[in-house]
């Protein structure tokens, strides 16, 4: 069994990190379990300039900073010969202007390394093979690759495994996602983008141009590389031939200027393949243990919200636990979830504005004012917490009246 331990976190991902370097800032032993070894391929590459606050408060921003990760400045779309794009300087929130688009082998990383340094112990390869939360104090057991068990006795659990759900595997907390199931196909290219017209600086998102709820997205990176992928339905993909590299392949060249544009690539990478991914639970919280990051409601990769919530998510919990361990009554309903599901569910209605057509209207739309694209870019930017913001704070109601202000148009 490992030494007394106040606060055990599962994944070393931006939550699990993050969370626990704030907390061994307050004077706890933190540990964490990762069942991978760093670096290690993960998806979620394009931050948002609400990360940069996060980042900030937990003093890890400087050495992304240092990196030399691709600059990002905003977001543009396409969808057959209409391209729009959004830059952050320009957002209805007063926040960052900019952020940047990892490979997340080397940015999660460097935030493992940068909690490693104030005094949170990484345990790599260690997977938790069961959880008992009925003893006053968590009772979990974990496995080494070597072959070796364990048990770890905490006085608190906090969930960071990101799409793997321990917790909720373990507590039957999991349940369906309202979000219809959808696919996608991914990998890293070296881009050989020769196209001088070409924004490095944003990621592009390209609408599928006979099918508008299959989108294309393309993040480029600092090093001539980019990650690309497709999703759709299952069947959309499915009904390509051929190994995942041809189906991916086959996908982008149905849109004639996203093939173009990456014409030249080179598909060094392996294709990685996810299905049905949207994902919910029961509650996000409960005796002596929480859910941080996509291991509590993970939606949809269009806005790149992953890592934004998995930040916020870990802001808001550290206080609770911090409470929690001194002693003091805390709603964990009041101070985590619900602030929590403030930014999650006007995600989730973006999301389904972006597949129902609204949001598309509205992004394409020549008819917007100005006040209207620096509100959407807000809430693109990650500032999904910003209730000044009416695309925030009525946002179902506020992006169908918009959609409606902009249906003249002909998509």
């Amino acid at each position: 069994m490992f030494e007394n331990i106040d606060v055990l976190v599962i994944g070393a991902g931006p939550a699990g990190t993050v969370a626990s370097a704030l907390l061994v800032k307050k004077g706890y032993k933190v540990t964490i379990l990762e069942k991978a070894y760093f670096p290690r391929f993960f998806i979620g590459e394009s931050l948002l300039p609400q990360c940069m606050d996060e980042l900030e408060k937990v003093g890890m921003l400087e050495p992304v900073h240092a990196h030399g990760f691709q600059y990002k400045n905003g977001a543009a779309f396409r969808y057959r010969d209409r391209y729009e794009s959004f830059d952050f300087g320009e957002n209805h929130t007063k926040g960052w202007d900019h952020t940047y688009q990892v490979q997340r082998a080397d940015f999660d990383t460097i935030l493992a390394k940068e909690a490693e340094k104030v005094g949170v112990k990484i345990h790599y390869g260690h997977e938790i093979t069961a959880a008992d939360f009925s003893p006053d104090l968590p009772l979990l057991s974990c496995r080494t690759r070597d072959g070796k068990s364990h048990q770890i006795q905490a006085r608190f659990v906090l969930d960071c495994a990101g799409s793997a759900k321990v917790l909720p595997r373990f507590l039957n907390l999991e349940i369906p996602s309202e979000l219809p199931p959808r696919s996608s196909l991914f990998t890293h290219v070296t881009d050989n983008i020769r196209d001088r017209n070409y924004d490095r600086e944003k990621i592009l998102i390209t609408i599928h141009p006979r099918r508008r709820d299959v989108w294309y997205w393309l993040i480029p990176f600092s090093n001539d590389t980019a990650s690309v992928g497709v999703v759709g339905e299952a069947a959309f993909i499915n009904s390509f031939s051929g190994t995942p590299l041809e189906k991916l392949r086959a996908t982008m060249k149905e849109d004639a200027t996203l093939s173009d544009l990456l014409n030249n690539a080179a598909y060094d990478f392996p294709v990685s393949r996810t299905d049905g991914y949207s994902s919910n639970v029961k509650t996000l919280h409960g005796k002596n243990y929480a859910l941080l990051g996509n291991a509590g409601e993970f939606l949809d990769p269009v806005f790149s919200s992953g890592v934004t919530l998995a930040l916020k998510s870990a802001s808001l919990a550290v206080p609770a636990v911090d409470k929690q361990l001194k002693g003091e009554n805390v709603s964990w309903e009041n101070a985590f979830a619900k602030p929590l599901m403030q930014g999650v569910d006007t995600f989730r209605e973006f999301v389904n504005a972006w597949y129902d057509g609204n949001l598309q209207n509205i992004i394409f739309s020549d008819v917007k004012a100005p006040q209207i694209k620096a509100m959407i870019c807000s809430v693109l930017a990650g500032y999904a917490w910003d209730t000044d913001n009416p695309c925030v704070r009525e946002p179902q109601r506020r992006l169908k009246v918009l959609s409606e202000m902009c249906r003249d148009m002909d998509l």
